[in-house]
């Protein structure tokens, strides 16, 4: 195993690199630029050239992006163009919100997603299965941000159950408070893993429980919830480690949304606000951020894979 995460990690670095590359040449080819922001109609054109010089816009995209690479490889992220602050500060104090964020999401879609598909391939073709069925359909197509739209508007403005916005409620400080903020935008998250967890987990069990084992289980006298829970449920569950794994990138682009649209104070909310106002060194950090994010949890996701089934990791 530990060969394999040396050699996963190793791959990762030309991966990084073109994920840069490409990164940087997309922003650069989009239209306008951070001086945009700067300029006031009493500005010159020189006063404008001298802010694109002093900004380093003026040089070749290729001379930018190497300086930027050289200032990366030694831990340097540069600087907001916007506020000025170091960028390294301002994705560390939010990756906290983004980390819970994705976290309680994650946690959320495996304790839900789980039972729901083993309830549901218990009771295949049964009402049950088709409301699960229903709902998994429904969990996978509806976009996050109509979603969120319509818890806030159900349990802020009609009900007045759930804050609407931000992280915490000012001059509040409790526990009990974050839970409350947190709860709309992990379920919004967390909604579409639920439904596909749902499927993946209903349609492994009800493969199991065609299994010779499981009719010999039934022929000793072990009841049909002992036969699910304790004998179909350890190997339906392996597909769910490949879809956590899987779910990363939904659950990173999901949370630029999602912590959007409530004013969770993580990463995807700064990389929205980056995009808009151009701010290329925290835009690029955030991307960097984000597939060394993925790329990590593809790696967990394959040694836990190879941990519960030792005929994957003697195949690598």
């Amino acid at each position: 195993m530990g060969k394999l995460t040396i050699k996963r990690l190793i791959q990762a670095i030309p991966m990084l690199i073109v994920i840069s590359i490409v990164s940087f040449s997309l922003i650069k080819l989009a239209p306008g630029d951070p001086v945009q922001s700067f300029i006031t109609p009493a500005m010159s054109d020189n006063d404008i050239l001298r802010i694109r010089q002093n900004l380093g816009l003026d040089r070749p995209v290729y001379i930018q992006y190497i300086q930027w690479l050289k200032n990366v490889i030694t831990g340097n992220l540069g600087y907001s163009l916007i506020n000025h602050r170091p960028v390294l500060n301002q994705i560390l104090e939010r990756i906290p919100a983004t980390l819970g964020l994705m976290g309680s999401s994650l946690l959320l879609s495996i304790l839900v997603g789980i039972p729901l598909g083993l309830i549901s391939a218990a009771n295949k073709n049964k009402w049950i299965d088709n409301i699960s069925a229903i709902f998994s359909y429904v969990g996978i197509s509806i976009p996050s941000f109509w979603f969120a739209m319509i818890l806030i508007y159900t349990f802020s403005l009609k009900l007045n159950l759930l804050p609407s916005i931000g992280m915490r409620t000012v001059g509040i400080d409790t526990t009990w408070d974050l839970i409350k903020h947190g709860i709309m935008p992990t379920i919004v998250l967390s909604l579409q893993n639920i439904a596909v967890i749902t499927r993946y987990i209903r349609s492994s069990t009800i493969s199991q429980l065609k299994e010779d084992y499981v009719m010999v289980e039934y022929a000793s006298g072990a009841s049909k919830a002992e036969v699910l829970y304790k004998y179909v449920l350890k190997n339906s569950i392996l597909p769910v480690i490949t879809i956590v794994g899987m779910s990363l990138p939904s659950l990173v682009s999901g949370a630029f949304i999602t912590e959007t649209v409530f004013g969770w104070p993580g990463m995807g909310q700064l990389g929205i606000n980056s995009i808009f106002s151009f701010d290329y060194p925290v835009i690029m950090a955030i991307t960097m951020f984000s597939s060394l994010l993925l790329i990590i949890g593809n790696l967990l996701s394959d040694i836990l894979y190879g941990i519960a089934d030792p005929r994957i990791k003697e195949l690598r």
